[in-house]
């Protein structure tokens, strides 16, 4: 699972990619709770957008936020169906969450090391993501969040070495920038077929161990 990535740093190419510049006041990397861009779309309009979301999503129905300690990751083969998810899903409020890079964890060595993935190409991408909206009943804030979609990575040629020996792989789906329109405005169907890491730009991974202070 996906617990901690880099947020977008290169507002242009935000520009030049969907048309729209990105808001302000996030932090330099992303943990649940945190907030981050994230990029939709209106069905009634077709209107891009771009805007922050918390790492977590708090489906309309939530009696306060603590649920969204367990929903930063959604697995897309069952996103349909999940209370937590399956109104946003049902909505096709489908969205790209803008990031450098995302960490997993190796135990190649025996311990928990931090290694950090990205595209080949070195480009900034989009994650796919679904969101929602929720009305704190204490302060009466509109909170929108976000859970990224994940699909089944046993046999992805990087994704594969990552988590604990015996543990599913999972990664999070990647859209091809030829495909961000077609995510942003898919319908139910349409989104579940690109549910897949097949169609995803190719990934390199390096170590990245937190730094400790000393």
């Amino acid at each position: 699972m996906c617990t901690n990535f880099t947020p977008i740093q290169k507002p242009h190419w935000v520009k030049d990619a969907f048309g729209v510049d990105v808001p302000a006041g996030y932090p330099s990397e992303a943990y649940p709770g945190f907030e981050a861009p994230v990029v939709v779309q209106s069905h009634q309009t077709s209107r891009v957008a771009c805007g922050l979301a918390k790492f977590g999503l708090i489906p309309a129905w939530a009696k306060d936020d603590k649920i969204s300690r367990h929903t930063y990751n959604a697995r897309s083969e069952t996103a349909a169906e999940k209370p937590s998810y399956r109104a946003a899903w049902r909505n096709r409020q489908y969205g790209l969450v803008l990031v450098e890079n995302f960490y997993e964890p190796s135990y190649e060595s025996g311990r928990a090391v931090r290694w950090k993935i990205g595209l080949a190409s070195g480009d900034p991408f989009g994650i796919a993501c679904l969101w929602d909206r929720w009305t704190d009943p204490t302060s009466g804030e509109l909170v929108v969040s976000f859970s990224m979609l994940t699909v089944n990575a046993d046999a992805h040629p990087v994704m594969k070495q990552f988590h604990k020996q015996g543990d599913e792989k999972r990664t999070p789906v990647i859209i091809p920038p030829n495909l961000h329109s077609s995510w942003l405005a898919s319908s139910t169907e349409s989104a579940a077929n690109l549910m897949s890491w097949q169609h995803m730009p190719p990934l390199v991974a390096e170590p990245a161990p937190v730094k400790r202070i000393e």
